[in-house]
């Protein structure tokens, strides 16, 4: 019965290591020549990295534009307007001069800590040479540069196809909405404002 026990242990054991060497050969220990692919790797990607920051900085600010912006024509008066936002615009301005550089540095002294082992890891040397050689091609960095031109042209041409209907859907949104606040209508909305009262006959 021992016997036995010692034996089926023996073979599991010796099943155990062709599995346990499968494993450690799927996923190739680091080298020297690796690692300097995946610096060159994380190199290419700093203009997103940088974008990625520059957004995640931003977006706070200009959320508190917006609400900013909703409340100022309630709360301030109308000749103090003016004033008002341009001291807004100011102190955004200010915020934006420290945070940017703040979050992007940052970013770029956490992207070779972060994304570096995750490309070491799920790519192979070979794999990592074939992507620089794609990314640092001639032809990539060419449609690189285009990216922005081709976007711009596009949101040109879909602003102008679609402006028609998403401005009937959104004046139709903010009727709506007002309805429900039982806020009146922007006078601009209204049909009586579109022509002035007419006058009296004389007589």
């Amino acid at each position: 019965m021992q016997k036995n026990s010692l034996s089926s242990l023996a073979l599991a054991l010796v099943l155990a290591i062709p599995a346990h060497m499968a494993l450690a050969q799927s996923t190739p220990a680091s080298t020297p020549a690796k690692k300097a692919l995946v610096a060159r790797m994380i190199k290419l990607q700093r203009p997103g990295v940088e974008a990625m920051s520059r957004a995640m900085a931003e977006e706070p600010a200009a959320q508190m534009l917006e609400r900013a912006a909703a409340v100022l024509p309630a709360r301030i008066e109308p000749d103090k307007q003016e004033a008002v936002a341009k001291g807004i615009q100011a102190d955004t301005k200010k915020y934006l001069d420290e945070a940017v550089p703040l979050v992007r540095d940052r970013a770029l002294a956490l992207a070779p800590e972060t994304v570096g082992p995750l490309l070491d890891k799920n790519f192979s040397e070979a794999e990592l040479s074939k992507l620089l050689s794609l990314l640092e091609s001639p032809e990539y960095l060419k449609y690189q540069k285009m990216s922005g031109e081709m976007q711009a042209a596009l949101q040109t041409q879909l602003v102008t196809d679609t402006r028609s209907g998403v401005e009937g859907k959104l004046k139709a949104l903010e009727a709506a909405i007002s309805a429900r606040l039982g806020i009146n209508a922007p006078a601009a909305s209204a049909p009586a404002a579109a022509a002035p009262a007419a006058k009296p006959a004389t007589k």
